[in-house]
């Protein structure tokens, strides 16, 4: 494996993903480059610094891409300046030439794009930066509702510790199940996930066009643990209570804190379909003040209590499918 590490790249990725090629490229936790080997590089061949502050070193410069079997691409924080300097252009371009499978971890992706290299391809993006890769790259395809995608050439994924599945669904393939597993154990994950699994987090304000709507779906997006009162919303949203209102109403027919509340019961339900959380642990994980409180409104909102979930495995597909199913159109349920 050859990383591609641009300036202020993502830590937690990067790491999740070559612990796992560390772990199973050795017997216990010896570390030693046996099954699996991997180079660093930078451009330049400096130290490469990550979002956090922390430097990895040592970094090589570009090497032949004819050397690894994939060229892991892994950038970071977001701004008005291109990702892709012209060497790492060039670089990229000379990989594709080399038939060198490519994988885009977290904004890595947008490093494909910018680089021309995902024309007409789907590319897993995290929920998070879905619309700042919609707005960048409005003719890209973008999948914000799985953790990797395998294109063949082009594998990507959404980041965090979905990069952690990525690497074993790889090890595994290349090494055998049992080398995927070891590693995952030793890093105190359960089980891989596969790239299909929904990421944990419902995707909605990117069909929103009001600016302040966009603003508080953010804001609660970002608390979906907590209840956020609708003055305190207001406020960080730059605008009065009336307005807010409106502006929700006018947007989506419903008031804000209807869509506060059903956002948090889908969170709820993605924890009940794929985690082993207690229906209490899932209430309160969404802000519940209780698990009747919880169960109540769930029931009312998908038809099917909790329990329901669990013990019968319900399939709710046009919930799952469409994030605005609750909202738009069904303000007077």
């Amino acid at each position: 494996m050859g990383f591609v590490l641009l300036p202020r790249f993502t830590l937690l990725p990067f790491a999740a993903f070559v612990d796992c090629l560390r772990l199973a490229g050795d017997e216990g936790d010896m570390s030693r480059q046996l099954r699996c080997r991997w180079t660093f590089m930078t451009s330049e061949g400096h130290d490469a610094q990550s979002s956090c502050g922390a430097g990895i070193t040592p970094c090589s410069a570009y090497r032949d891409p004819s050397e690894f079997d994939y060229l892991v691409v892994i950038a970071g924080v977001l701004d008005n300046q291109e990702m892709v300097d012209k060497r790492t252009l060039a670089y990229l371009k000379w990989a594709e030439q080399s038939k060198v499978p490519l994988i885009g971890l977290c904004t890595g992706v947008f490093a494909l794009l910018q680089t021309g290299l995902m024309h007409h391809r789907r590319c897993c993006v995290s929920w998070y930066h879905h619309d700042d890769l919609v707005r960048r790259f409005p003719h890209a395809v973008p999948v914000s509702d799985q953790l990797y995608i395998d294109d063949g050439d082009r594998l990507t994924c959404a980041g965090g510790i979905a990069s952690a599945d990525l690497a074993a669904y790889l090890v595994e393939r290349h090494l055998g199940r049992i080398w995927a597993r070891k590693s995952l154990y030793i890093m105190l994950i359960n089980e891989a996930r596969r790239g299909n699994t929904p990421q944990p987090h419902p995707m909605v304000w990117e069909k929103v066009d009001n600016r302040i709507v966009r603003r508080a779906i953010s804001i609660l997006e970002q608390h979906l643990g907590e209840l956020i009162s609708i003055d305190e919303l207001a406020e960080r949203t730059g605008c009065s209570r009336r307005a807010l209102e409106r502006n929700f109403r006018e947007s989506l027919s419903v008031s804000p804190q209807k869509f506060s509340r059903d956002l948090r019961l889908r969170y709820g339900l993605w924890l009940l379909k794929f985690t082993a959380r207690s229906i209490t642990e899932v209430g309160e994980h969404c802000g519940f003040a209780d698990t009747a409180h919880f169960s109540r409104h769930f029931k009312k909102a998908f038809g099917h209590s909790p329990s329901d979930i669990r013990k019968n495995d319900v399939i709710l597909e046009e919930e799952l499918i469409d994030p605005f199913f609750l909202h738009i159109g069904k303000s007077s349920r």
